[in-house]
């Protein structure tokens, strides 16, 4: 799910089944990971947008289904700050 909190960009994903029982002991992983406001333009550039793209059209439209593990490595590799939170249950 993506969505802004607080004046951040916020995605949510979850994971489930057997490869999360190293993290989970009922098989349930949930990660947020949020970017400021600030560092949008930059995202929407490493995305391939261009100013003045809207960040939310520009993930759903292209950066969804397979292409979220792509989204992924972004956010967790890039040159952007990311601040992670995760649930387990």
């Amino acid at each position: 799910m993506l969505r802004w909190t607080a004046g951040r960009l916020h995605v949510d994903g979850q994971d489930l089944g057997p490869v999360t029982m190293p993290l989970s002991g009922d098989g349930e992983y949930e990660y947020f990971k949020m970017v400021a406001k600030e560092d949008i333009s930059r995202i929407i550039e490493l995305l391939g947008g261009k100013p003045g793209d809207d960040i939310l059209d520009l993930l759903a439209k292209n950066w969804t289904g397979e292409k979220s593990y792509d989204l992924e490595a972004i956010l967790r590799d890039g040159p952007i700050e990311v601040e992670l939170a995760t649930w387990t249950g």
